[in-house]
């Protein structure tokens, strides 16, 4: 038999799990927290072929990459409130490393989001009072060979490189005075391979080559809208030896050499089907077609290297498959697709079956 005092001790703390969960059941809504309803999921869309787009998940917190909290985890956020978690709050670009996490910009937090969902981890980069090169207004995100982090910054007109473990390392085109070189620095692709970084600069109507230092080894385009000329270019990719640059006032995207020559132009101005009204983002499958955000129209549209509208999908709305504001896309080499909702503060996951091979048009 236990002794008095331990008697007592087992008495005391089964009083305490009781009362505890007493708490919890008068707390409305409390064993629905860790169950977002978000509505129905949208249905696969069946493509030519045998080809499918189908709809995985959505995500938007910190909370969602941590494992689920135990009970008495839920018994001391009971008692002592729960832990602050990171969410989206303004995001507008994304891409995933070589170990599949998740890097998000957002202006609207002042940082960069790193989803692990494998290893149920989670990270935030930022680089607030900081006095020397803080990143003020993150913008666009890409990760090099070695999983390093750049990020461009349109307020401060500068590049800052974070390592694969999220430690600052340096900013590009800071100069003395502490202001950047770049006018309003926006979409960024790493080459690591010929050691060149690619930029645009969207309020020069400009893309900078550079080397791995961020010296300038050459510029491409100007104002226009003639082959080569830009109107507020944004987003950009690294495709194979070629670079999508996303026209956005030009409602196109010009897909370039890598040295700069022009090789073809896709979309123009219009409000029907294959047409662009406010582009963004940019990516590119397993069967080198272009998806194309449409921050107003609320769709992805897709187009093979003709230039032929293949499907969209999205519209606006907030269920799940919609969008508000989308900005940035990302295909990783799975063809799993991840856009950027930004006005409904989550990033969509989509996953593409394809032929891995070049798509017919007419659907």
């Amino acid at each position: 038999m236990p002794s008095p005092e331990t008697e007592l001790r087992m008495r005391y703390t089964l009083k305490l799990s009781t009362v505890a969960v007493a708490l919890l059941l008068t707390i409305p809504g409390w064993a629905a927290k860790t169950a977002k309803v978000e509505g129905a999921k949208p249905p696969d869309l069946e493509l030519e072929g045998g080809r499918k787009l189908i709809y995985e998940r959505s995500f938007g917190s910190e909370r969602e990459v941590k494992p689920k909290r135990g009970f008495w985890n839920r018994v001391v956020d009971v008692i002592a409130g729960e832990p602050e978690f990171h969410t989206l709050v303004r995001p507008y670009s994304v891409a995933t490393d070589s170990h599949g996490r998740i890097i998000v910009s957002d202006p609207g937090a002042g940082g960069v989001h790193i989803f692990d969902f494998a290893q149920q981890k989670y990270k935030f980069l930022d680089r607030r009072e900081k006095g020397k090169d803080a990143m003020l207004s993150p913008q666009c995100v890409a990760v090099d060979a070695q999983d390093n982090i750049y990020v461009t910054d349109s307020d401060t007109g500068k590049i800052f490189v974070f390592s694969a473990s999220g430690k600052y390392e340096r900013a590009i085109g800071s100069i003395k005075g502490g202001e950047g070189y770049f006018k309003r620095p926006t979409g960024i692709a790493v080459d690591s391979a010929a050691q060149r970084i690619y930029v645009t600069d969207t309020l020069r109507d400009e893309i900078f080559m550079m080397d791995m230092q961020g010296s300038i080894l050459q510029t491409i385009g100007k104002n226009g809208d003639g082959n080569l000329e830009f109107n507020l270019p944004t987003e950009l990719r690294l495709d194979g030896q070629e670079l999508i640059v996303v026209d956005a006032m030009n409602s196109r995207v010009q897909v370039l050499g890598r040295d700069g020559s022009f090789h073809s132009a896709i979309g123009k101005l219009g409000d029907s089907s294959g047409d662009l009204f406010r582009p963004k983002g940019i990516g590119v499958d397993s069967e080198d077609d272009l998806y194309i955000v449409d921050g107003a129209w609320g769709v992805v549209q897709v187009f093979n290297r003709q230039g032929d509208l293949l499907y969209y999908f999205g519209r606006r709305g907030t269920r799940p498959g919609e969008f508000q504001l989308p900005t940035g896309i990302f295909i990783d080499r799975d063809d799993r697709i991840f856009v950027v909702d930004s006005f409904n503060s989550r990033i969509q996951v989509f996953h593409y079956f394809g032929l891995k091979k070049p798509a017919k048009a007419g659907m």
